[in-house]
């Protein structure tokens, strides 16, 4: 017989094997999906969590943020926070008039409190915006569609605008549109008395919270918070004009206000990371951990599978059958099995992450959390298969060490 057509019928004898047992095939090929999956999906949680602090920051089409320090927490006053930067009008008007800037914004964050019926009142993070605002990326509506009114010539006595613009995720909390009105306040006795009309519905804001969110003019959230006194804002954010050089305007502005800590957008990012550096430390762990639980489960799944075989092996091997035509048999089983669990965990992966990301968002209110990158499928089915041949190569050499029956099974 030639050795060609003897791999043949190795070959049918092997799937005949897993045919005639569809039990074992059907658990086999499900634990090799289940190892790709512990790849897969653990390696997208990981790579979501480092990713989403860039994605979040890059998204807000700033080049530049300035801060006066770390945002206080102010149980005592209305708001909950102590914004550090002070004259924020005029310290953006100043920012804005350096050479190589397009505009400054001055943005403030308070937790406020919001209602349809001026009944029932919840906390939702209050984002104000001064001068033209930041871009916004609106769903529906528009942006600010009036001036800053109240804050006329450095004073808070104005008339309010009485604009809103809320993330997508409060206008189907409370069923709200454009057009519709909202009570907004810094306490409930304030919002019971003060409406706002919802002018647009834009997810720009909730990007910097991962929650609920309600914009309005800087001036109006400042008097309905209590810090105009003041001018409070939490940061400063720069664009700068086109055909300007961005480390040229970082040192000017470092000089020309030693107060404030100017960072670029990467800055920003190295910032975040290294207050979040356990969540981080988290995210890479997984990485980490969903490789070895792939190698781990592969490995003793295809141990166990040649195990559950040593009676047939050992009759085979006891009746003159070589240990590299076992061998054979068993690398077909287990190539076989690798595959198609492979292909069904692939297959499976999008979903099974697209459903943890939307628990992830409905969770932490950030989306993006979950992300397999195209590179994270490749590790995972080469794992799988890669070990699943380890695995049966090791395990049929130690089952067939001897050609005696007795020996075998014992």
């Amino acid at each position: 017989m030639s050795r060609r057509a003897r791999v043949t019928g190795l070959v049918g004898v092997g799937v005949r094997q897993l045919v005639g047992d569809p039990a074992r095939l059907a658990f086999a090929v499900t634990g090799v999906a289940a190892a790709v999956l512990a790849i897969t999906l653990l390696f997208g949680v990981g790579a979501g969590v480092v990713e989403t602090g860039a994605d979040l920051t890059e998204q807000s089409e700033f080049d530049l943020w300035m801060t006066g320090g770390p945002v206080e927490l102010s149980p005592t006053s209305i708001g909950g926070f102590r914004n550090p930067v002070t004259d924020a009008h005029e310290m953006a008007a100043a920012i804005e008039s350096q050479q190589g800037v397009d505009v400054a914004v001055p943005m403030a964050f308070q937790a406020i409190y919001v209602s349809t019926d001026g009944q029932d009142f919840e906390t939702v993070m209050g984002t104000g915006v001064g001068g033209s605002g930041p871009l916004i990326e609106l769903q529906a509506g528009t942006g600010f569609t009036a001036a800053d009114t109240h804050y006329a010539d450095g004073e808070y006595d104005g008339e309010l605008t009485s604009e809103a613009i809320i993330d997508p995720g409060t206008a189907a909390k409370y069923n709200l549109s454009v057009g519709d009105t909202l009570h907004v306040g810094g306490t409930i006795s304030l919002a019971r008395e003060t409406t706002f009309q919802v002018i647009g519905i834009s997810p720009t804001f909730r990007r910097f919270h991962g929650t609920n969110t309600v914009a309005l003019l800087l001036s109006e959230l400042q008097t309905l918070t209590g810090s105009a006194a003041n001018d409070r804002a939490t940061l400063i954010s720069v664009r700068l004009a086109d055909d300007a050089d961005q480390s040229a305007v970082k040192q000017r502005l470092t000089t020309t206000f030693p107060e404030f800590d100017v960072r670029t957008n990467q800055e920003q990012i190295t910032a975040i990371l290294e207050r979040q550096a356990l969540v981080i430390a988290g995210g890479l762990g997984l990485v980490a951990f969903a490789v070895l639980a792939g190698m781990a489960l592969s490995l003793n799944l295809f141990l166990s599978l040649i195990y559950q075989q040593r009676l047939e092996m050992a009759t085979y091997r006891a009746i003159g059958g070589s240990r590299e035509s076992v061998l054979v048999l068993a690398l077909v089983q287990a190539l076989t099995i690798a595959t198609v669990g492979c292909l069904l965990g692939l297959v499976i992966t999008p979903p099974l992450a697209w459903a943890l990301d939307r628990a992830a968002t409905a969770v932490t209110g950030f989306e993006g959390l979950v992300q397999v990158p195209p590179f994270a499928y490749a590790i995972g089915a080469g794992i799988a298969l890669v070990f699943g041949v380890v695995g049966t190569v090791l395990a049929t050499w130690q089952v067939t060490r001897h050609s005696s029956v007795t020996a075998l099974t014992n």
